[in-house]
C-alpha cells in the first residue's frame, strides 16, 4: 500500500488568511446627527453643552467610526473637538462609517506585516471566510504583496484562481 503524500503541504506555497488579521473590539458609529438642531444645523453652544455631558467612558477600547449621517454642513472643528473627547477612551477612532473603520484596520495590520516573509513566495490569499473581510483588505494586501513575490493566487491551495505571476528576465 503507498502513503498518501499531501501535495498542498508539499508545494511550497504560503497561505495567508485575512480572517486571522480581523482586529478584536467592540465597533461603534458615532454619529452627530442627534447633536444637531433640527438635525439640519451645528449650534455651538449646544454642540459644546452636549460633549460636556456626554458619556465619553462608554468608548474605553472601542473602534470608533466618527460621522454624520443627517444631510447637514458641519464644520470640521465639531469633527476635531469629537477626537480630542474620544481619544482618553478610544483605541481607534477614523472619520467615515464602520466600513470605513474596518477597511482602515486592515490596512494597518497589512502594513504592518513583515515583508521579509513574502519575498520569492508563491502565496495563496485565503478566500472564504467565516467573518467577512472587505475587499479593500485583499487589495491592499495585493499591492504589499506584489513587489515581493513570485505569484499571487486567491482561494485555497488545493483550487486556486491566479492573480499575478511575476515575469523572471
Amino acid at each position: 500500500m503507498s502513503e498518501i503524500i499531501n501535495k498542498v503541504s508539499e508545494s511550497g506555497l504560503v497561505t495567508i488568511d485575512l480572517e486571522d488579521m480581523h482586529v478584536p473590539g467592540e465597533r461603534i458609529l458615532f454619529d452627530l446627527k442627534g447633536w444637531l438642531f433640527e438635525e439640519l444645523i451645528l449650534k455651538e453652544k449646544d454642540f459644546r453643552e452636549q460633549m460636556k455631558i456626554h458619556p465619553w467612558e462608554k468608548y474605553q477600547d472601542a473602534l470608533v467610526a466618527v460621522t454624520c449621517t443627517a444631510d447637514a454642513i458641519v464644520p470640521t472643528w465639531a469633527y476635531m473637538l469629537i477626537a480630542t473627547k474620544l481619544s482618553p477612551y478610544a483605541r481607534k477612532i477614523v472619520f467615515g462609517n464602520l466600513t470605513t473603520l474596518e477597511d482602515e484596520l486592515f490596512r494597518e495590520q497589512v502594513s504592518s506585516m513583515n515583508p521579509e516573509l513574502y519575498r520569492n513566495q508563491r502565496v495563496v490569499i485565503k478566500g472564504c471566510s467565516k467573518n467577512e473581510v472587505p475587499v479593500s483588505a485583499y487589495v491592499s494586501l495585493t499591492a504589499f504583496l506584489k513587489p515581493l513575490v513570485k505569484s499571487i493566487m486567491y482561494g485555497e491551495p488545493c483550487s486556486t484562481v491566479p492573480v499575478y505571476k511575476r515575469v523572471e528576465k
